[in-house]
């Protein structure tokens, strides 16, 4: 089968390598679309996504759509449309038993944080563990599914939040993750959700999935006192600038990956207002919701502005990297001859 993979900084291939054979408990898929996030981008363009180094060719990818191609137990028939939720769990501890996407020595596609690296989906074919196996409706669009994962990672910043019914709620950064947690406030039942970016593009995307308001960082005043803020950038400047947006016992949600390393942020609002602040990592089981919001919600479509084929592996890249052109890139994989 054809793959993509990443040998290490700005070293992308396409190979040939054997077609994966599912054992007991395990489903083949035909892999459709897959997105491509920011983890991806570091493991491109850096080598490495924090800590995590690409030390041996991997195939990137955990936003996927596709096809049962093999379910050797019966259970889906070949040709169900389906996604995956990407983590294999670890093993439980003392105060997050409920927790497991927490849980240490677990696992995630296509993510170098294990030896062998966990090989994503950016491939013909990928072999996954039945049970992280969710079938789709009928009805929703296989590209429109491929965003069920960064959706289920939003909608995971929402449940850390609490119930945002009735909230006024800011979020700061319009990429993929930033217009899903703006589409996640509102499925939950927040009053009013505002954007904030630097660019104009990615808040053009914003109103066309549904903000109430957009406004431009450095050219509109932002205003103050707002219920949660969702911080989706990752960069410093805009985590200071959220805990002056927050109202006072107001919440800020950190979902924006940051660097692994000492960063300058402005703490004093946070303290003088007593905010809650919240970091998320990943999603527990957010995904089966966000199958169902995507199956009635088309507008979200809006996030996906490119689909480029497999054979372009790296145009995809270098696309998904500049947001003043693109919000979600998906890679089409090649086609069933």
């Amino acid at each position: 089968m054809k793959t993509v993979q990443i040998d290490g900084k700005l070293d992308l291939h396409q190979r040939e390598v054997p077609t994966p054979e599912p054992g007991e408990g395990q489903v083949r898929i035909r892999v459709e679309y897959v997105g491509i996030c920011g983890s991806d981008l570091h493991y491109y363009f850096e080598g490495a996504n924090g800590a995590f180094v690409v030390e041996e060719p991997l195939a990137p990818g955990h936003e996927l759509s596709g096809r049962v191609d093999l379910d050797p137990s019966g259970r889906y028939a070949p040709g169900t449309p389906v996604t995956v939720h990407p983590a294999g769990f670890g093993t439980p501890e003392p105060g997050i038993e409920d927790e497991p996407h927490l849980w240490p020595g677990g696992s995630y596609l296509g993510s170098a944080s294990t030896h062998p690296h966990t090989q994503g989906a950016m491939s013909e074919f990928l072999v996954v563990e039945q049970d992280t196996v969710r079938e789709l409706p009928a009805d929703l669009p296989l590209d429109l599914a491929a965003l069920a994962e960064p959706l289920a990672v939003s909608l995971h910043g929402v449940t850390r939040a609490g119930d945002v019914r009735g909230a006024k709620v800011l979020v700061s950064g319009a990429g993929p993750i930033g217009l899903l947690a703006a589409a996640a406030a509102k499925a939950r039942g927040a009053a009013e959700v505002t954007v904030v970016d630097l660019l104009p593009e990615p808040l053009a995307r914003a109103t066309a999935i549904g903000a109430d308001h957009v406004l431009r960082i450095g050219v509109d005043e932002i205003p103050t006192g707002f219920d949660v803020v969702f911080e989706c950038s990752g960069a410093a400047p805009a985590v200071s600038s959220a805990f002056v947006a927050a109202r006072k016992r107001g919440t800020v949600v950190q979902i924006g990956m940051m660097a692994d390393e000492p960063r300058p942020i402005n703490l004093a609002p946070a303290i003088s207002k007593e905010l809650t602040l919240l970091g998320v990592f990943r999603f527990k089981d957010e995904i089966d919701e966000a199958v169902r919001i995507l199956s009635t919600t088309p507008e979200l479509r809006a996030v996906i502005t490119h689909v480029i084929d497999a054979n372009q592996a790296q145009e995809a890249f270098d696309t998904a990297r500049d947001s003043s052109v693109s919000g979600k890139v998906l890679v089409a994989t090649w086609p069933s001859a």
